[in-house]
């Protein structure tokens, strides 16, 4: 148990409050203006300890800092390079400097918001929701260990702005091929895009012994991103590798390009050997890429945008929902459906003529039971007057 006393200050008497926290340390909070004061806060304390909701205070004051650099270590061991490195710029440019010094003791939820409206002033949705994300993960650590009760960066309405997709772009069987010819030695590879799904980094570590030649299939194994200059090789992206199906004439093209290769060798290399790097689409660029795609007259098109043109064609050429998710490597049947909405309108279609007919055919079958004068009106609303 612990115990009330008195003390003098310059304002007057006061009291303090000494009490065991769980750990069996001591410790005391003063400052207390009555005796019913310290009285009572000193059975909150035997209350949270007893029912084994007690927070020490102190470990409130430790500042946003301290606890950056633990998340983000346990953040760097288990996502890919390209997935970590947005949220360390994130941390180093916009959480650290507002949020570093700060204890998260004294961090409001009101003055979160402030600062997400803040960069909802000078920044894109993706950034916003990116850095806002990383302050309220922490702190979401911070209640986990047992720093703070509640995390001041979730709950009520945050004002994160909501991303708008922009509208994909689907080549057609011609355009791709009209793209894959001005592209010139790198036909192959803008195919191999088109028609399978892989991402770039998946396509830049394929090796010749990922390419199944008999069962015209590819297995996605491996992972080669440019992160800050530098190609980082790992799994695939969620650690998730795949079979993906190649058409017939795709299957021929690579047997003819790996022949004279061995096992090992990257299928689509540097001139050096190495791995590409991801080739530059942005405006002003002259890239290959670029240069094919404004021959072509699609001059916004983006290398990942080949992904959605492959799954234009799938569903063009019947693949459902299931498939076309393990194709690209999807987490689930919704995330594709929810990227790809707009390609299954003709399922949508298809139930609506299917409810017309089965509903006239059932009608029909009515009619024919019911006797001469009482009949179904034609649209089957009612009977016949």
């Amino acid at each position: 148990m612990g115990s009330v006393s008195s003390y003098q200050t310059a304002s007057g008497k006061r009291y303090r409050v000494r009490y065991f926290k769980p750990d069996h340390t001591h410790t005391d909070k003063r400052g207390f203006r009555t005796k019913r004061e310290a009285e009572l806060f000193l059975a909150t304390v035997e209350t949270a300890k007893a029912a084994g909701t007690y927070l020490d205070p102190t470990l409130g004051r430790v500042k946003v800092n301290d606890l950056g650099p633990t998340w983000l270590a346990a953040k760097r061991a288990t996502l890919e390079p390209s997935s970590f490195a947005p949220l360390e710029v994130a941390w180093r440019l916009r959480v650290q400097p507002r949020w570093g010094r700060v204890a998260i003791a004294d961090i409001s939820h009101s003055a979160v918001k402030t600062w997400v409206a803040e960069l909802n002033e000078r920044s894109g949705a993706t950034v916003v929701i990116r850095t806002y994300g990383v302050l309220a993960s922490i702190l979401d650590d911070a209640v986990l260990d047992r720093r703070l009760p509640l995390n001041p960066a979730r709950g009520g309405r945050m004002g994160l702005p909501k991303k708008t997709p922009g509208r994909h772009i689907y080549l057609s069987h011609a355009q791709v091929e009209a793209l894959a010819q001005a592209a010139g030695k790198h036909g192959t590879l803008i195919r191999v895009l088109a028609y399978t799904g892989l991402r770039w980094g998946e396509v830049a570590g394929l090796r010749v012994e990922n390419v199944d030649l008999q069962k015209s299939r590819i297995w996605v194994s491996e992972n080669a991103v440019e992160v800050g200059g530098t190609i980082h090789v790992g799994t695939p992206k969620s650690h998730k590798v795949r079979y993906v199906p190649m058409p017939r004439f795709l299957r021929d093209e690579l047997a003819i390009r790996m022949a004279a290769m061995k096992w090992g060798q990257l299928v689509f290399p540097t001139d050096s050997g190495g791995h590409m790097k991801r080739v530059r689409t942005s405006h002003g660029s002259k890239s290959w890429f670029k240069t094919a795609a404004i021959d072509i007259g699609v001059p916004t098109l983006k290398i990942h945008g080949l992904r959605h043109t492959t799954a234009s064609l799938a569903v063009q050429a019947g693949a459902n929902v299931k498939a076309l998710q393990r194709m690209l490597g999807h987490a689930s049947a919704a995330m594709t459906l929810d990227t790809y909405a707009d390609l299954f309108d003709d399922d949508i279609d298809a139930v609506s003529r299917a409810l017309d007919h089965r509903r006239a055919m059932q009608l029909r079958d009515l009619r024919q039971t019911l006797p001469p004068h009482a009949g179904l009106d034609e649209g089957g609303v009612g009977p016949l007057r």
